[in-house]
């Protein structure tokens, strides 16, 4: 798949219909979540409530319900795999706010700004390990091996990031290579998780596998057009934060090279060296916005959804709609 210049019409899609199918199951996921999260040593629960209790959509944990219910689970083995995912999840953006200084995260102050830095990484640690108490809980070896791999794979989805996040040359590839790691990896192995649950058979669980990868490549790629798109309210975070940081995201990668050489010395003073001026990010969001790079990498975003949806084609019922209509939501969303 490769970024395009002209505009596509994508679809608006929704998450209404996944969140009514799986409300019942979500709030026993979201008690283990409180019931997992406590600790008798006090600033763990309090720096812990303070990102999860900002709410989110609870994408990763939905997937894995909805994956579930979607290959025929009717127990509730796969609510205590949800709750780890969601774990998994939250510690590594308190790993991540303190790596990059976020300054916001879901709307509120980043963790790490009131309690320091030291108390967010150990408390992700916490939440790593709280995770694979659940895991084991869940009793499946396939289970925690999917959700295992996939939090080796974010580490090093992380670090290949960190130590290429400032190329101004970075190939498309290996951005792909990056967001598949880094985000991609745990829609993929939140999916397969539930359907191991449900005792799919290996086809079910690979596509139901294959559905959240592309999906988190599509959400990925939607996240960083955002960044240069949307605003702060509906952020729940301070749009540029990838630009102030120097990121290497693909809508500033296909504006570095569709402007050329008439403005490599902006790029390089602002990306590679973090020489900037209040003024600067106007600048890169206009030169953005003007080459085309934002419609193309929400118009690859979208070929990702479309392939999302592709992969449920052996599935039916309305929890395979929900998950199609959550696909375009991925795209379309404005936060």
């Amino acid at each position: 798949m490769d970024a395009a210049h002209a505009t596509v019409a994508r679809p608006a899609g929704s998450v209404d219909l996944l969140v009514d199918l799986a409300s019942p199951d979500m709030a026993k996921v979201d008690a283990l979540i409180v019931e997992r999260m406590q600790s008798p040593v006090p600033v763990i629960p309090a720096l812990a409530d303070h990102l999860i209790a900002a709410g989110g959509k609870r994408l990763r944990p939905l997937l894995s319900v909805a994956a579930a219910r979607l290959a025929g689970a009717r127990d509730d083995a796969c609510l205590k795999l949800a709750a780890a995912v969601e774990f998994i999840h939250t510690a590594t953006l308190l790993h991540d706010d303190v790596v990059d200084g976020s300054q916001l995260r879901r709307g509120k102050v980043a963790a790490h700004l009131i309690w320091g830095a030291p108390s967010s990484v150990l408390v992700g640690d916490f939440l790593f390990s709280r995770a694979f108490e659940l895991m084991v809980d869940a009793g499946s070896m396939a289970a925690l091996g999917v959700l295992a791999k996939a939090s080796r794979v974010i580490a090093e989805g992380e670090v290949l990031q960190l130590t290429r996040a400032h190329e101004l040359n970075l190939g498309q590839d290996m951005y792909l290579e990056i967001i598949s790691a880094k985000t991609a990896e745990l829609f993929a192995a939140a999916a397969e998780a539930g359907a191991i649950s449900a005792g799919a058979p290996l086809a079910k669980c690979q596509a139901l596998r294959d559905y959240g990868m592309k999906l988190g490549i599509a959400f990925q790629l939607a996240d960083d057009a955002l960044d240069y798109d949307g605003a702060a309210e509906a952020l729940g975070k301070n749009p540029g934060d990838d630009f102030r940081e120097g990121k290497a995201t693909l809508p500033l990668l296909l504006a570095i090279e569709r402007t050329g050489p008439s403005e490599t010395k902006f790029w390089e003073r602002t990306v590679a060296h973090r020489d900037q001026t209040d003024l600067d990010f106007r600048r890169a969001q206009d030169l953005v916005s003007r080459t085309g790079a934002l419609d193309a990498t929400l118009n690859l975003a979208a070929d990702y959804a479309g392939a999302a949806k592709k992969a449920l084609s052996g599935f039916a019922g309305p929890w395979r709609t929900a998950l199609e209509d959550l696909a375009d939501f991925a795209v379309s969303r404005s936060a």
